[in-house]
């Protein structure tokens, strides 16, 4: 007799339970759900325990295809809402907000100082002192333009 064949529902269960450990430290959203389907099988395993080792593994493989599928297409379409949407997204975080340039831009880049740091600038070429918005954020570089007086109110 195989090991395969010796195979006992609580196998999948220890397997369920160290794959769904394994979602801890490695995030994605697919050992947990490799996870959930090993213990599925474990589950029918227990209430019908002539199942074959091939139909056990081809039982798995289709629950957890089949679930990481379907989460996949569920959370593409219910995105989960944020209440700090930008937070991983520094330079959005600037969006809006004006800073003085210290050196102008000069064909079409320059760089401006942002509380502790200092970020590349595209925009149209000003003097040093202009004051600038941030109207968008392409990568690492901001793009921005100069304040109107308008804008300012």
């Amino acid at each position: 007799m195989s090991p395969l064949e010796q195979i006992e529902f609580w196998h999948w269960w220890i397997a369920g339970v160290a794959l769904v450990i394994i979602e801890v430290f490695a995030p994605g959203a697919v050992f947990l759900w490799m996870g959930i389907s090993a213990g599925v099988v474990g589950a029918v395993l227990l209430a019908v325990p002539e199942i074959s080792w091939q139909a056990q593994f081809l039982t798995f493989a289709v629950l957890t295809v089949g679930s990481i599928a379907g989460w996949r297409y569920y959370h593409k379409r219910n995105p989960t809402e944020s209440d700090q949407p930008t937070l991983n997204r520094r330079g959005e975080q600037y969006v809006g907000r004006v800073f003085t340039l210290e050196d102008g831009i000069t064909n079409g880049t320059g760089v401006v100082r942002v509380d502790d740091s200092r970020w590349k600038i595209e925009g149209e070429d000003l003097p040093a002192g202009t004051r600038v918005r941030v109207t968008g954020v392409e990568g690492t570089i901001l793009k921005v333009e100069p304040e109107t007086a308008t804008a300012q109110g």
